[in-house]
């Protein structure tokens, strides 16, 4: 087994993966189609069977939400007699909620109660690393729930979901992180998949709770300053998490093991600018919400936000203000004019 290597700062990070990946492409002499075709066709491994139960697993995950946000999430935003614009965009919030908390939770059972080393020691993830080697249940049980659930959320982004700012750039997110986990169970780099989407649950769990907070706070025509009071202090959290789990802890533990340690372990490995290209736009996406995080906050120290509430939605009247100022660019779906219910776009065309 190869020694363990404590984690780098970011300097040792950049030096070490741009190293690994020069002499990685001058080594590559052959790199084209017919180099990943050959490796496709010897080192994929990933059945029509397994396929197909993905698929019904995410058309069971559409039908899932469907009946929760119908018959408990949105009867119970009524029952709390919420602002009708509140009211018809918690049963989204309190879906995603239920599913992340559930997945971080396992993610978090893996890493921690298991014998897996990958959180401490992440360059083990491609330790004892074999062609076609049998994936843990465990950990099978979970790329299952994963795909599944970023194989729905396609069609809930453009169909379900509230339309926000960042919609285009959530449905790029959708695609690569399916990508990544398709291709990663094929090429069995499983374990480093069990770890980035640790490191990516946990801040949506921040999000959509600090969000149904910010919808609780005017309830049956009454001020909540203890919802308001959690919407601010889950604001802050999710700031400073979504730093240090997506911007410190993943380049620094998983950007480092699959662009340097994989070359140690596993010199030939397959698909190596392939998976780290993806991994780096997920952390382009990551860096993009992150500014989002950094003008929201800096808008409220300045005093041009006076409470928490969702930057990345649209809302009707600022929608029609901000159409007729120039440099804002608005979703298709409001320029065509296409029904808008609560304030929220219903029919979206991409």
């Amino acid at each position: 087994m190869p020694p363990r290597d404590a984690m780098p700062g970011y300097g040792e990070l950049l030096q070490r993966a741009f190293g690994s990946l020069s002499r990685a492409a001058r080594s590559c002499g052959d790199c084209g189609w017919e180099l990943a075709r050959r490796t496709w066709a010897q080192n994929a491994h990933l059945g029509w069977a397994e396929v197909l139960l993905c698929g019904l697993c995410a058309l069971a995950w559409t039908a899932l939400r469907r009946a929760c946000c119908r018959r408990l999430f949105g009867p119970f935003a009524e029952w709390c007699r919420l602002q009708p614009k509140d009211a018809a965009k918690m049963p989204e919030s309190a879906w995603k909620l239920l599913f992340y908390s559930l997945s971080w939770s396992y993610g978090a059972y893996l890493l921690f109660c298991t014998d897996y080393p990958f959180f401490h020691d992440p360059p083990s993830v491609f330790y004892d690393w074999q062609q076609g080697m049998e994936v843990p249940r465990d950990i099978a049980v979970a790329y299952l729930l994963q795909g599944s659930f970023y194989g729905h959320s396609l069609y809930a982004t453009a169909y379900m979901d509230t339309w926000r700012k960042d919609s285009v750039v959530m449905l790029l997110h959708h695609v690569v992180a399916l990508t990544l986990i398709a291709s990663s169970y094929a090429f069995r780099y499983h374990n480093v998949g069990i770890l980035v989407l640790f490191l990516h649950d946990v801040n949506d769990v921040q999000l959509e709770f600090t969000k149904l907070n910010v919808y609780f706070k005017h309830r049956g025509g009454v001020y909540h300053r203890l919802n308001d009071v959690i919407s601010n202090v889950g604001c802050l959290t999710f700031s400073l998490s979504w730093f240090w789990f997506r911007l410190y802890w993943f380049p620094l533990k998983v950007l480092y093991a699959t662009c340097h340690s994989s070359l140690q372990s596993v010199p030939n490995i397959p698909f190596y600018f392939f998976f780290n290209a993806l991994l780096l736009v997920l952390t382009l996406m990551n860096i993009y919400w992150f500014l989002y995080i950094v003008l929201f906050v800096a808008k409220v120290l300045l005093g041009q936000v006076q409470e928490v509430n969702d930057v990345r939605e649209y809302d009707v009247e600022e929608s029609r203000k901000c159409g007729k100022e120039p440099g804002v660019r608005l979703p298709q779906a409001l320029k065509e004019r296409l029904h808008l219910r609560n304030g929220l776009v219903k029919d979206k065309r991409l």
